[in-house]
């Protein structure tokens, strides 16, 4: 078998010395060969390139000879799939139909055309024909297969089909059994033809672009077992109602692709005559007038997989479903808005995986919890209202390997049972609780990969024992009450890839031993961190986020910093740096935003700072931390020629840390999350010593969306390449030194939400259209040089004229003491008056509204620089 791997692909010079020598061999011998061992002849030959070497490992294409099948004409069983074969040639007069009594052939995941069909449509005696993932499109040649009357399975999944008509070819192919249409690009209404194909039991129509009403075509298939219909643009209502003559129906699936479908379960009433083992139904705009759980559910009692997530359905949490479906393996009904609790079957259920996650559940977790649900490999409870301890119980679940309790009200200590226990469990996510004491337990026997202990109340010291776990990729403890110093134990992580200790106590210098290459996001901000910024981060070259904002760091911007050239994100702000901003920096090509504020830098603004990509999509353009992935098959691979359904692993979930990233903008830091930070670019060098004029240099920062550059010593005039800066959104030269005009070509930036120039010398008429006719005075106070309607002050050389008041003093006569109970309430009442008039205003008016927040905005931002200037007094 060996020599005909080998042989496979080419034309031998001596092909019929190989022949016999076939012929003279136990062929039934050979790996990826059966015979029948009543006559000794071959019936099946297997060239999968999943089972054994590639056919040809020099060439991107192979071209199949025929001919080396001669010496099997009695096959029954062919597989060539998963090669790189594109055709196939025939010598000595060889040609596929010779194999007359093949029943099955698999070409899949080749690079085979629709003209191989030419070639196929001579086998007479063919059941199977297995067409997926080639290079086939346009219109499906039916017509070649046209001999093939006993054709019972067609596969052409994973083409470029894009001819709906062509399909009706297939209308006449009454034999069919299966027939598997998916991932092509077939539009259209489908052919009312396919509802004559009564014998059907599998159809798979999902992810193309069909379109219309197809309830005619699906309730005429009344053998249906297993029907796909998800990733499409069916349009109007599907009621559940025309299935319910369909008896053998064991899987449905249908998400809708489209928002002008709606599935319908409860009108009009119906009653069920099948058994399904998977309803697979997210995000279908499932019983959009009531959205009531399907009452049909209530009479089914084999399901194996649900999956009725992002419906918005309503009602009390429905655990009915697990007490009614004792094979349940995988439940789904995540984003939802199910109420009520939680309540476990009365048995032992061998439930897989339980995803319930943003609901309303209220309550505490079952206290045997774990003892009922053994056998759970993932279980997702997150955003609900869980309240309470987790049980102990929780440590039964020796097969857990995913868990997430986060954004919950659950508190109480951790129970350290599931460490010691659950040697398989891989990602804990515990964040957004109350959860209090230690960091983690003592004993520790697990293998993590993923970590997150965030936003709790957990205190101590940072536990040893969570940094001895050697595979931990992604640790976030931020936003707790954790004390002391960075143990040098962290140096043992030398596989993270996220690491978050933000928002906490800590204090002292980074551990000078820490080794992680492949540490792409790193997180110290606001604790009390000292010392220069670690050397030891050099060795992290695929670094793209570095946060040491709101420490005690100090020193000077190294120069190794250029060794990160994946570095995205870069926020420094905060700490007590001090010297002139080094050139090095503007060597960071890939970098999209910038914080030096609120340090001590002096010295002149860089001019190669232009040198900066600040662009949208740099190379570091992914902050979606991946820890992990549920990649597993989905309903539609689930089945096979012989109808055998595998339930397990049936839904692709994947878990993924969002990585979130702080930036001042608009009078506050704002958060940006996941792939918006892509979308995000922005300078802030505010709050520094920085003197003299600024580089015009910086107007070639095209697609930069922030600059901040207030509260310096900067000098000279604001300059008129800024109006190259087409996407700035906000523009902060407050408290400086500047002078001169406000340039007038700044009046073309389109998207300026922020413009402040306020406390400068600037002179002259102030900008009134476009953006610049919305700033307020607060923009250009503190400037006396500066004239114009916008801040009442006129630009005229005449001086202004203003009426004499005459002041005249009234004397009042004496009323006697003031009553002060009416003076309170009336005060409190005139007050209250005030507020409600207020709100009603700015409710009612939008313009005010905006303004009224942008008010707020500029509160909380002046509150920040009170603090950051305290810092350095």
């Amino acid at each position: 078998m060996k020599e005909f791997l080998k042989s496979s692909c080419v034309i031998l010079d001596d092909l019929d010395s190989w022949v016999d020598d076939t012929r003279m061999s136990n062929c039934c011998d050979w790996d990826r060969v059966q015979c029948n061992f009543t006559s000794g002849r071959v019936i099946s030959i297997s060239l999968n390139y999943t089972t054994g070497l590639p056919l040809s490992s020099t060439s991107k294409y192979c071209t199949l000879n025929l001919s080396l099948l001669h010496p099997f004409e009695e096959l029954l069983v062919l597989d060539l799939s998963h090669n790189q074969f594109d055709g196939w040639i025939s010598n000595q007069g060889f040609e596929m139909s010779s194999l007359k009594k093949l029943q099955v052939l698999d070409l899949s995941s080749n690079f085979f055309n629709t003209s191989i069909l030419s070639f196929v449509g001579g086998l007479i005696s063919l059941k199977t024909l297995i067409l997926g993932s080639n290079e086939m499109y346009g219109s499906f040649p039916s017509k070649e297969l046209g001999n093939m009357k006993n054709l019972q399975v067609l596969d052409i999944s994973y083409n470029q089909f894009n001819d709906t008509l062509s399909l009706e070819g297939l209308c006449g192919f009454k034999s069919l059994l299966e027939l598997d249409l998916s991932s092509n690009y077939l539009s259209g209404p489908l052919p009312e033809c396919l509802g004559n194909l009564t014998n059907l039991q599998v159809i798979d129509l999902s992810y193309n672009q069909f379109s219309g009403n197809l309830l005619s075509v699906v309730s005429k298939l009344i053998s249906l077992k297993y029907l796909f219909l998800s990733g499409n643009r069916f349009e109007g209502v599907f009621s559940f109602s025309a299935l319910a003559n369909h008896s053998n129906l064991e899987i449905f699936q249908l998400s809708s692709g489209s928002p002008m479908l709606e599935l319908e379960t409860e009108n009009p009433t119906w009653f069920p005559s099948f058994q399904l083992k998977v309803i697979d139904l997210p995000n279908c705009n499932l019983n959009k007038q009531t959205r009531e759980i399907p009452s049909f559910l209530l009479h089914q009692h084999d399901l194996w997989f649900i999956d009725l997530s992002h419906n918005k359905l309503v009602g009390k949490f429905p655990s009915w479903i697990l007490q009614n479906n004792s094979k349940l393996q995988i439940l789904n009904l995540m984003n939802n808005s199910f109420t009520g609790t939680f309540q476990l079957p009365s048995f032992k259920h061998d439930l897989l995986q339980l995803v319930i996650s943003s609901n309303n559940i209220t309550g505490q977790l079952p206290y045997d919890i774990g003892l009922i649900f053994p056998s759970l490999g993932y279980i997702n409870l997150s955003k609900n209202s869980f309240d309470g301890i987790v049980p102990s119980s929780i440590g039964e679940m020796k097969s857990i390997w995913i868990l997430d309790l986060s954004h919950n009200n659950l508190s109480g200590e951790f129970p350290g049972s599931l460490f010691t226990n659950s040697v398989s469990l891989d990602a804990l996510f515990l964040s957004n609780n109350n959860f209090q004491g230690n960091i983690f337990p003592k004993n520790v026997n697990s293998t993590l990969s993923v970590l997150d202990m965030s936003n709790n109340n957990f205190s101590g010291e940072i536990g040893l024992e969570v940094l001895n776990i050697p595979y931990l990729s992604v640790l976030d403890i931020s936003n707790n009450k954790v004390s002391g110093t960075i143990p040098i134990q962290l140096c043992n992580l030398t596989s993270i890839r996220t690491l978050d200790l933000s928002q906490n106590k800590l204090y002292g210098s980074f551990p000078s031993c820490f080794n992680a290459t492949s540490l792409t996001f790193l997180f110290l901000q606001k604790n009390s961190l000292n010392g220069l910024i670690p050397h030891v981060l050099h060795r992290s070259s695929d670094l793209a986020v570095l946060d040491l904002r709101d420490n005690k760091f100090s020193g000077n911007i190294p120069s190794w910093i250029t060794e990160l050239s994946k570095l995205s994100v870069l926020l420094l702000g905060g700490n007590s740096l001090r010297g002139p901003i080094p050139n090095h920096v503007c060597q960071l090509r890939n970098v999209n935003i910038v914080d030096l504020s609120c340090n001590l830098f002096y010295g002149s603004i860089p001019s190669c700072f232009n040198n900066l990509s600040f662009s949208v999509g740099s190379e570091a353009d992914s902050f979606e931390s991946s820890p992990m992935g549920a990649a597993v098959s989905s309903p539609s691979d689930s089945y096979n020629a012989t109808l055998e359904l595998d339930v397990v692993g049936l839904i692709s979930w994947s878990f993924s840390d969002e990585i979130e990233v702080e930036f001042p903008m608009k009078y506050r830091y704002n958060s940006y999350k996941g792939y918006i930070i892509n979308l995000m670019s922005g300078m802030d060098l505010s709050h520094n010593e920085l003197t003299g004029s600024i580089p015009p240099e910086i107007g070639l920062l095209r697609e930069i969306r922030s600059l901040n550059f207030s509260y310096n010593h900067l000098s000279g005039p604001v300059p008129a390449k800024f109006s190259n800066l087409k996407f700035l959104e906000n523009l902060d030269l407050s408290n400086n030194n500047l002078s001169g005009e406000i340039p007038t070509p700044l009046a073309e930036l389109n998207f300026l939400a922020i413009f402040d120039v306020s406390y400068n010398n600037l002179s002259g008429k102030i900008l009134d259209k476009g953006q610049f006719g919305t700033f307020g005075e607060s923009s250009y106070q503190g400037n006396a040089g500066l004239c114009g309607e916008l801040i009442h002050r006129s630009c005229s050389n005449e001086a202004e004229t203003r009426p004499s008041i005459d002041m005249e003093e009234d004397e009042e006569e004496d009323e006697g003491p003031i009553d002060m109970f009416w003076f309170y309430w009336t005060f409190s009442a005139s007050y209250v008056a005030i507020l409600l008039t207020l709100a009603a205003t700015i409710c009612i008016n939008k313009h005010l509204c905006i303004l009224w927040f942008h008010l707020i905005d500029e509160c909380i931002y002046k509150c920040s620089v009170w603090s950051c200037r305290k810092t350095f007094l």
